[in-house]
């Protein structure tokens, strides 16, 4: 009986979602679609993080049980 409110909310959210359209960048599009670097800050590449920072499974594994 409580599903009609949380039905219609989750409705509304996604007609929003549907028919909602942000404005475009469309000076960043083109840059992305020719290849460009945009002006915005990149990540960096995965080769800059530490591989021991990325997993805490190698302290279990090397431990005797």
């Amino acid at each position: 009986m409580g599903r009609g409110r949380a039905k219609a909310k989750q409705t509304k959210v996604a007609r929003e979602l549907k028919y909602y359209s942000p404005d475009t960048d469309l000076r960043a599009l083109e840059a992305e679609l020719h290849g460009q670097p945009s002006q915005q800050t990149t990540r960096g590449s995965r080769d800059d993080v530490d591989e021991a920072d990325d997993d805490d499974y190698d302290a279990w594994t090397s431990r005797e049980r």
